[in-house]
């Protein structure tokens, strides 16, 4: 089994994605989150934050696991597993692109993301809702 760890960044009900650059080999142009494969000895927590710094310059500070959604075109021997945080604070100011790895950073509001047509994962949509409930609804005056 393959692990990928990904980083939704959340912010005043909103999540920033990231438009996968055309020459990735999984989901090329389509919108997903910063993240990338962990090695075989490494927490997950290690290669989000070596990831979120490579891929947008910042470094998780406060973290929380929201889940893990299977890759439906990974094979049965090859299974690939997305562990996805939502980092809800940070340093090193506001991410920026880092390489080429995506083309285009953009926060969405959880109502704009669910709506996308050209997301990586269709089990986003859940994710964004679960984090609706998580850090919209408990977050209201």
């Amino acid at each position: 089994m393959r692990n990928i760890v990904n980083g939704v960044l959340v912010r005043q009900g909103s999540v920033l994605l990231a438009r996968r650059s055309l020459h990735r080999k999984a989901y090329p142009g389509l919108w997903s989150f910063p993240g990338g494969h962990a090695e075989e000895n490494e927490s997950l927590l290690e290669p989000l934050a070596r990831e979120l710094r490579e891929e947008i310059g910042i470094v998780p500070t406060t973290t929380a696991s929201v889940g893990s959604i299977g890759d439906p075109n990974s094979q049965p021997t090859d299974r690939i597993d997305n562990h996805i945080y939502a980092v809800t604070s940070w340093a090193g100011g506001e991410p920026k692109m880092i390489g080429d790895e995506h083309t285009e950073l953009t926060w969405f509001t959880l109502r704009n993301a669910i709506a996308l047509p050209d997301l990586a994962l269709e089990g986003y949509k859940a994710l964004f809702k679960t984090l609706a409930d998580a850090y919209v609804h408990t977050n209201s005056p």
